[in-house]
């Protein structure tokens, strides 16, 4: 798989979650924009019933959990806790803040 990461870490003060990748580019997502594309069950069953969306913009990344090969497991000041982010979709995300 060529989408895995050498490193990940959660920046606090400037909100954004950086991702080195193994073909040596870097990803700087912002927590906002974490929160706001989650595709949990719970997210994703919101959006289909057309709720409208959350204001993510004070949240904040509080914790990363890496989940083998399958991506991370994101915890948002929130209390949001559900999403798996696979890592292909990471660099998707980072394609549409460019």
């Amino acid at each position: 798989m060529s989408a895995l990461p050498r490193s990940v870490t959660v920046h606090s003060a400037s909100r954004l979650l950086r991702i080195e990748w193994n073909d040596g580019s870097e990803s700087a997502l912002p927590h906002a924009l974490l929160r706001a594309r989650c595709r949990c069950a719970f997210c994703t069953k919101a959006a289909r019933a057309g709720a409208a969306p959350e204001d993510c913009s004070g949240v904040v990344l509080t914790e990363a959990h890496a989940m083998a090969d399958a991506g991370l497991n994101l915890v948002f000041s929130d209390g949001h806790r559900r999403g798996i982010y696979p890592w292909a979709y990471l660099r998707e995300l980072e394609e549409g803040v460019s």
